[in-house]
């Protein structure tokens, strides 16, 4: 289905994760900014993973986990407790704190109102000419979108928050990738910004160096900066996001400190903008 055109007000989609999320009076601060960008007169949308929080209940649990490429493999077992913390747990804690700052938001996954409906991921990798397939287990990619349940909140001046569990067309339950969940989002809803909270002030040319700051790149030099290394690790699906957003319609992305709230405002801020823009 074909996101709505020229929607009446400019969409802003956050994806809120990482550190930003783990500490109280961070977590108010950060939601108090993005709200106050709903004051301004944005659409805003936020999508939310929450690593640390599936790692705890795992933890409780009992599960270990496996990583593979940046994702976490799933069992069936291990995905009713991912879904336990990332709707039960901080879903909840995000809709209870915007709805203490005085606006409403509404909880979602992607398989409400079929937002998302996923496929099963397998990791391809490729050594010395012979691709190897490995089955993640319950984690998905976003397949299709209809955004019409979103329009419909926004409509209302609802703040849908939204987690990345969704249903593929069988009913089966993936856990996605928090980012690209998020960018695929963005570029489907044609949002003005895209911004993606993470742990430092943007892209970085050397990690131990603050003043490296990568302030604009375009989505071509994505790739010449994973084969440099300059972007590795977690920030990989996070430019891969903004990357998806850019090219599926979103205006621009921008990646900004999420334990430094103020930033959140400079997202409207074009010549100001902190962090890195992803054009």
């Amino acid at each position: 289905m074909e996101g709505k055109k020229n929607y009446s007000k400019p969409i802003i989609v956050i994806k809120y994760g990482g550190n930003a999320m783990v500490s109280e009076d961070l977590q108010y601060k950060v939601l108090k900014n993005i709200c106050t960008l709903k004051s301004q007169g944005y659409a805003v949308v936020i999508v939310h993973g929450g690593g640390p929080f599936i790692q705890e209940i795992l933890d409780q649990v009992d599960i270990e986990s496996e990583f593979i490429h940046g994702h976490r493999k799933t069992t069936p077992e291990a995905l009713r407790y991912v879904e336990m913390a990332l709707k039960g747990r901080v879903n909840g804690q995000v809709v209870n704190i915007i709805n203490k700052l005085g606006h409403t938001a509404v909880g979602l996954s992607g398989r409400d109102g079929k937002i998302v409906t996923a496929r099963r991921l397998y990791h391809e990798q490729q050594v010395n000419g012979v691709v190897t397939r490995t089955d993640l287990g319950q984690v998905g990619i976003v397949d299709k979108i209809d955004p019409d349940l979103i329009y419909l909140l926004l409509d209302k001046g609802y703040v849908p928050v939204i987690t990345c569990i969704a249903n593929d067309e069988a009913g089966n339950s993936y856990n996605i990738n928090a980012d690209l969940f998020a960018g695929s989002l963005a570029g489907h809803l044609q949002a003005h910004i895209f911004g993606v909270l993470t742990d430092v002030d943007g892209l970085l040319r050397d990690i131990n160096n603050p003043d490296s700051l990568l302030q604009e790149i375009a989505v071509d030099d994505i790739e010449q900066f994973v084969e440099e290394g300059v972007i590795k690790g977690g920030m990989i699906p996070k430019t891969d996001a903004c990357r998806l957003a850019v090219e599926n319609g979103a205006a621009r992305s921008v990646i900004i400190n999420g334990k430094r709230p103020e930033q959140i405002l400079s997202l409207t801020d074009e010549k100001q903008s902190l962090g890195t823009t992803i054009k």
